[in-house]
Parts: structure tokens; C-alpha cells; sequence
């Protein structure tokens, strides 16, 4: 019997990097895991960063490597699980 096997690899977004990118340069960072989170941070950032004379940045910045971190390990659970059947998928879901 021959059994004929398919073997993807998908290159996704390293949670390691997303974190090092926004540990770096804050919610400017967060456009390499999520562009949406990255302008909502960068300007909640900014008020923030204003109406508190940069202390609020504090509080704003690791929420932003958080955010980052959770968007590119999301980004990566979407992307497998687009390339599985429906099957397969449903199993995924039921398991985890």
C-alpha cells in the first residue's frame, strides 16, 4: 500500500520577533504582527503619552508586546488551520 503524503510549511510571524519589535519600538512595532493594533496603539500612545507627560507609557507599552505577541501567534493559528480540511478543521476546533 502506498500512501501519498502532503507536507506544508508555512512561514509565519514569530511571536519572538513580534515581542523584540514592540520591546524596541513600542506600538510602531506592532505593525509587523497586527496593523490595525499598531495605528490603535500608536494613537492611544499618544494621548496617552500628552495628557500624562510620557508617564502613561508605562502602562500602554507592555500592553502593546502583549497585543503584539497575541496577534502573531492568532495570525499563525488562522493560517494553519486554512490549509486543513473541513474535517480536520472541525477536529482542531473541538480539540483545542
Amino acid at each position: 500500500m502506498q500512501s501519498d503524503s502532503t507536507v506544508l510549511v508555512l512561514e509565519g510571524k514569530t511571536p519572538g520577533t513580534a515581542i523584540m519589535l514592540t520591546l524596541l519600538f513600542g506600538p510602531i512595532g506592532m505593525f509587523y504582527s497586527t496593523i490595525a493594533g499598531g495605528i490603535i496603539m500608536s494613537i492611544v500612545s499618544f494621548v496617552v503619552a500628552f495628557l500624562t507627560f510620557g508617564l502613561g507609557l508605562f502602562f500602554t507599552w507592555p500592553i502593546c508586546i502583549i497585543w503584539a505577541a497575541m496577534a502573531a501567534r492568532s495570525h499563525n493559528n488562522k493560517r494553519a488551520l486554512s490549509h486543513l480540511t473541513p474535517q480536520r478543521r472541525q477536529m482542531a476546533n473541538v480539540a483545542g
